[in-house]
């Protein structure tokens, strides 16, 4: 994901050129303090449609909702209630990247949003087995 140069345009570059599986990794994002304590998941996951987020900088800071749609092709996150008003007065979702977010709450019950992942989850049940 991230490539070896520090040139901002080589940066940009990849992450325009990215193939959806790359794509997908980059939408992950980082799970609260209390949340991960509670569900014992890992530190980032990767955003759904459902899960209640935190802004952490920008003109949003602070504001909290549920996130409406997660564009994985234009790497962007739309939240309810972060909206602007357009030239004809109608509401639109505000885009928000996903590295300036943070889960707050959210479906933790799939074994791939669990500490170990899927594979700590298959690995779990072969030892339940036994």
């Amino acid at each position: 994901m991230a490539t070896k140069t520090k040139q901002p345009r080589k940066q940009r570059k990849m992450r325009a050129n990215a193939p959806m599986h790359v794509r997908k990794k980059l939408m992950h994002v980082h799970v609260s303090k209390a949340l991960r304590q509670k569900n014992g998941s890992k530190r980032s996951v990767l955003v759904k449609k459902g899960d209640k987020i935190k802004v952490l900088c920008g003109s949003n800071k602070g504001k909290t909702g549920i996130v409406m749609e997660a564009d994985y092709k234009d790497l962007m996150v739309y939240v309810e209630g972060i909206v602007r008003r357009n030239s004809k007065a109608a509401e639109k979702l505000v885009p928000i990247r996903p590295s300036i977010i943070e889960i707050i709450d959210g479906d933790f019950s799939s074994p791939s949003r669990k500490r170990g992942g899927a594979s700590g989850a298959k690995e779990a049940q072969k030892e339940q087995s036994k």
